[in-house]
């Protein structure tokens, strides 16, 4: 799991079928102490999450595990919601 910062929300006129239902985030990769890393990019949103929180968003073939289909075309899903984060780094 990774940590990321939503920074907006894609709006789809069309989607796959089976990710239908979802909303897909942009979301910004960080460290344990909020600084930013690497490019943005677009995970499908399973827990409810808006611009600005600190989530937790999994990749490659385990982003399909939290869907309720088998198989969907996604590279990342958003996890959790962060409340906060305790780390001797911060």
């Amino acid at each position: 799991m990774y940590l990321a910062k939503v920074i907006g929300t894609i709006w789809a006129t069309r989607k796959y079928e089976s990710v239908t239902g979802y909303k897909m985030q942009f979301i910004q990769p960080i460290d344990s102490s909020l600084k930013k890393y690497g490019d943005p990019i677009i995970a499908l949103d399973t827990v409810g999450a808006g611009p600005g929180e600190i989530v937790m968003y999994v990749t490659a073939s385990e982003a399909v595990i939290p869907l309720d289909v088998d198989m969907a075309p996604v590279d990342a899903s958003i996890v959790g919601i962060i409340d906060s984060i305790n780390s001797p780094h911060s």
